[in-house]
């Protein structure tokens, strides 16, 4: 049977998945809400298995995640979390998790999971595996902010605030024909075709706060 820790920001949570878990074999070593704590708790227990949520209060599970893979620290990591967000299933891979768990599973699943990461395999349900593959095979927004430069950055956030090509020249002593030069370029460097496509970009990249799709 393993040893595991359990990161998640609702005691509730933790409390269920100790039982669970206890109630088949496993020993919870400890548990922690937030990451510093957490860090600090699994070098000094060493479980074998962690199991993490993304979304902790204040704090992401991605930096528990991005610190353990920093300081080679030899724990294998199951995500258990809510979001099915191709992304964030993603970023969790590319973090070196072994597996990846829906809250809304069976305590079954996630028993599955446990049981194949600690024979040292990987564990992704079907629907988390198809998540992943799109996440890595997709360019995600993020990658291509960051493609763009801080001038590109300028001209995006005035367009999608309405602003002319005449005005943002003007505000940012330009001429007409440059600021339509990085209009087109940046357009096909976040690959839209159209004003409403960058709109849309320039929410979901949290280039215009106060917003939400």
């Amino acid at each position: 049977m393993a040893r595991l820790y359990l990161v998640d920001d609702h005691l509730i949570v933790r409390e269920a998945f100790a039982s669970l878990l206890e109630a088949h074999g496993h020993r919870v070593v400890g548990q922690a809400e937030e990451p510093t704590r957490a860090l600090a708790e699994i070098q000094q227990l060493q479980p074998e298995l962690l199991i993490v949520d993304l979304f902790l209060e204040n704090h992401s599970g991605f930096e528990l995640l991005s610190e353990l893979r920093r300081r080679a620290i030899p724990v294998r990591t199951i995500v258990a979390t809510m979001s099915t967000q191709a992304r964030d299933v993603a970023e969790a891979v590319r973090l070196g998790v072994d597996g990846y768990v829906l809250k809304g599973s069976s305590g079954a699943e996630l028993l599955a999971a446990i049981a194949a990461v600690a024979q040292g395999r990987r564990h992704f349900q079907g629907r988390v595996a198809e998540l992943a593959i799109a996440g890595l095979t997709t360019d995600s927004d993020d990658k291509l902010l960051a493609a763009l430069s801080a001038r590109e950055r300028q001209v995006i956030v005035r367009v999608v605030n309405g602003q002319t090509s005449a005005e943002i020249a003007e505000a940012l002593h330009l001429s007409p024909k440059t600021v339509e030069s990085y209009r087109s370029r940046l357009m096909a460097k976040v690959k839209v075709h159209d004003l409403p496509g960058l709109v849309r970009f320039a929410l979901r990249a949290g280039l215009i706060p106060g917003h939400e799709l």
